[in-house]
C-alpha cells in the first residue's frame, strides 16, 4: 500500500512542478513536461515489480509508438487558441484528435508488424 501512495505522490509532484513553474517560465514548464518523466518512473516501478528484460523492452517500444499519435494534439490546442477558441473546447478537441489517432495507431500497427 505504502509503494502505492509513493508512486501516486510521487506523479502528483512532478504535475504539480510543472504546473507552477509554467506559470513564471512557460517554455521551461514545456520542456520540464516534454521529459519522459513518466515514462521513465513508469519503467522503473515496472521493473521492480517484474524485472523481465522482454517485458520491459516491449513497453519501451509500444510507449514509443503511442507518442507518435499523441504529438498532433500539442500542434493543434495552440493552433485553435490562436484563431479565437476557447481553451476547453481546443482541449478536448485535441483530446479527441489523439483518441482518433490512437484507434488508427492500434488498428493499422500490427499490419506493419508493431506489436502493441
Amino acid at each position: 500500500m505504502w509503494y502505492l501512495a509513493l508512486k501516486a505522490a510521487l506523479s502528483g509532484i512532478i504535475i504539480a512542478v510543472v504546473s507552477e513553474v509554467a506559470k513564471r517560465y512557460p517554455g521551461f514548464g514545456a520542456l520540464i513536461a516534454s521529459l519522459p518523466l513518466v515514462s521513465v518512473l513508469g519503467m522503473m516501478w515496472l521493473w521492480h515489480d517484474r524485472p523481465d528484460a522482454g517485458n520491459m523492452a516491449a513497453h519501451a517500444e509500444g510507449t514509443f509508438w503511442f507518442v507518435l499519435p499523441s504529438l498532433p494534439m500539442f500542434l493543434l490546442i495552440p493552433a485553435l487558441l490562436r484563431h479565437g477558441v476557447a481553451f476547453w473546447t481546443a482541449l478536448v478537441a485535441g483530446c479527441l484528435l489523439t483518441i482518433l489517432l490512437y484507434s488508427v495507431m492500434v488498428w493499422l500497427g500490427p499490419r506493419f508488424g508493431l506489436k502493441l
